[in-house]
């Protein structure tokens, strides 16, 4: 059984004191022939991260950050091992369909809003649906995302998910609410983070300063 560790710490604002140790590792990180994340995405992200694994919600040094400030026209989602310190991917990403359109704007843990929702995720298991081999996501916030598995909310491959299609439409296509990647990287990006590590989906309207509770 899936136990929730639910919380109200998206985009954590940390404490002034970590600050210089944060953004030391920010700017050690291996980039390996990549972009890095933003400094706001990324230490909200790792806060969350160290936070959920010493609530022993997470099992790998995973860290997937998914930055939706961004336009979906540009390559928003990093995969990083924070073990070594690099990144091993930074790929395009849809949002939902009713998000928005190049820029996703509205968010929701609604059953069949069509949208995507923020925050903290662990990822689940692997299976093959529809788009494929799949990879299912449980969503740690109540309220914000702990709909995800009821939802259907995975990560899966799609078509509309590429250069081509950004070329064709001014803009990447639109998921059921989904964070659907390039067909070409899927099953890559899949083996990478199953099995328990953290996913974290930002944006900056969600943005608190205060830690919550039940994490701290």
């Amino acid at each position: 059984m899936l136990i929730f560790f639910f919380c109200s710490f998206r985009m954590i604002k940390p404490p002034k004191v970590k600050e210089i140790e944060l953004e030391s590792f920010y700017h050690k990180l291996n980039i390996n022939h990549f972009s890095l994340p933003t400094f706001d995405s990324f230490t909200n992200a790792i806060t969350g991260f160290y936070k959920l694994k010493r609530k022993g919600l997470i099992k790998k040094n995973i860290l997937t950050i998914i930055d939706f400030n961004l336009s979906s026209n540009v390559k928003r989602m990093w995969i990083i091992d924070l073990d070594r310190k690099v990144v091993l991917m930074n790929t395009y990403v849809a949002h939902g369909k009713n998000t928005g359109d190049e820029f996703a704007t509205s968010f929701s843990n609604e059953n069949s809003s069509l949208k995507s929702s923020l925050g903290f995720y662990t990822t689940g298991e692997i299976y093959k649906g529809k788009h494929g081999i799949s990879l299912k996501l449980d969503g740690l916030e109540r309220g914000i995302n702990d709909k995800a598995r009821e939802r259907g909310i995975v990560i899966h491959s799609a078509y509309y998910v590429s250069n081509e299609f950004i070329k064709n439409n001014k803009r990447l296509g639109r998921s059921q609410g989904c964070p659907a990647v390039p067909i070409e990287v899927s099953s890559q990006i899949i083996n990478m983070i199953k099995n328990k590590s953290c996913l974290f989906i930002y944006h900056s309207t969600k943005n608190s300063d205060k830690e919550s509770d039940s994490i701290s």
